[in-house]
């Protein structure tokens, strides 16, 4: 990897956590005031270092500067999330780069989940494409190259006291992950099986405690998760948690979109004996539904035993940020009313 500021100014940071025994450890200077347990109000950060050098400012709606960690604790937001990729080129959503979010989220008080994306860039519905130097792997040599990234992330986490609540094994999964080895299909439905066993096994390993995620976006299509599950179940694979994605287009069709997203919810526990976990939503910041559909998600949601949280998808992008308009924030860099009710409940 090619060296950039960014990552010379987190091994600073980093060193700068050395306790006088000479092991790496994180020291929060005070410890969170609220309780940040229960259902989990959540954001999904992964921007933020990068607006930040970029010069993006954060602001409370009067004006006021603020880091934005610490805004988004005060809008309620108790859990974070945040992505990781394997060797990305630009060094952001990369491992130094997730472990500086991490402390700061830490010392905040927030739970964490972290999203592996096995990838360099982003994986998703559309795109798993496997990272340059796993190219070629066979199914047992992914399977190796899972497992180790997994045990490599979460160890460099773990070495600077950084607890971790929920891991996702994949991003947005539908059809699998690292195609073409992955790819979940008709005709293959135990390769993508073993990957995730791999990094669910791994993750045990390092926290045995955290709940690991199988994550499908299009969270009103129960289809789509019941034919993905069964044939994970068929094959062995090992999760805690199903994780959804839900974006609802700007118009009247969010309300029974997020209304069959919240049924959905209560089928997928019963069929598969398994939590939920809403890991991404989002809106555009000026849909005048937005802070309707996030009161109707999040109540709906809150309301159901065994859902256990809404994360809210990069809401600190503004004016455009990277071509994204579905934040949180109006174009002044302050928060909208949207997440309002991450305070409420």
């Amino acid at each position: 990897m090619k060296s950039h500021p960014f990552i010379f100014l987190t091994f600073l940071c980093l060193l700068a956590l050395m306790a006088c025994n000479g092991k790496s450890k994180t020291v929060s200077p005070t410890p969170p005031i609220d309780d940040m347990s229960g259902f989990a109000k959540g954001a999904d950060v992964s921007w933020l270092t990068e607006m930040e050098a970029d010069g993006k400012k954060f602001y409370t709606p009067q004006g006021k500067a603020m880091d934005c960690l610490e805004l988004l604790r005060n809008m309620g937001v108790n859990a974070i999330r945040l992505r990781v990729w394997v060797n990305p080129e630009d060094g952001w959503n990369g491992k130094d780069d997730l472990l500086a979010k991490a402390w700061r989220a830490k010392n905040l008080g927030f739970r964490l989940m972290i999203d592996f994306h096995f990838s360099d860039s982003w994986a998703d519905p559309g795109k798993q494409t496997i990272p340059v130097q796993w190219k070629g792997f066979t199914l047992e040599e992914m399977k190796q190259a899972v497992a180790n990234h997994t045990t490599t992330v979460l160890q460099a986490l773990k070495n600077q006291d950084i607890p971790v609540a929920w891991v996702q094994i994949g991003n947005e999964t539908a059809t699998g992950m690292l195609w073409e080895v992955g790819r979940y299909s008709d005709k293959d439905k135990t390769s993508f099986a073993q990957l995730i066993n791999a990094g669910y096994e791994a993750t045990k390993e390092v926290y045995p405690e955290a709940k690991v995620i199988v994550h499908v976006d299009q969270g009103n299509n129960l289809n789509r998760f019941t034919w993905l599950f069964d044939g994970l179940k068929a094959n062995g694979a090992k999760w805690d948690v199903i994780g959804m994605s839900l974006y609802p287009t700007d118009d009247d069709s969010w309300t029974s979109v997020t209304q069959d997203c919240l049924n959905n919810i209560t089928t997928l526990m019963q069929r598969y004996g398994c939590e939920v976990i809403i890991c991404e939503v989002g809106m555009p910041w000026d849909s005048p539904y937005a802070e309707a559909f996030m009161d109707k998600i999040v109540t709906g949601a809150q309301a159901i035993d065994g859902c256990l949280g809404v994360f809210y998808w990069e809401p600190e992008c503004y004016n455009d940020w990277k071509g994204y308009t579905k934040g949180a924030f109006d174009n002044s860099g302050r928060p909208t009313t949207t997440l309002d009710i991450f305070n409420e409940k």
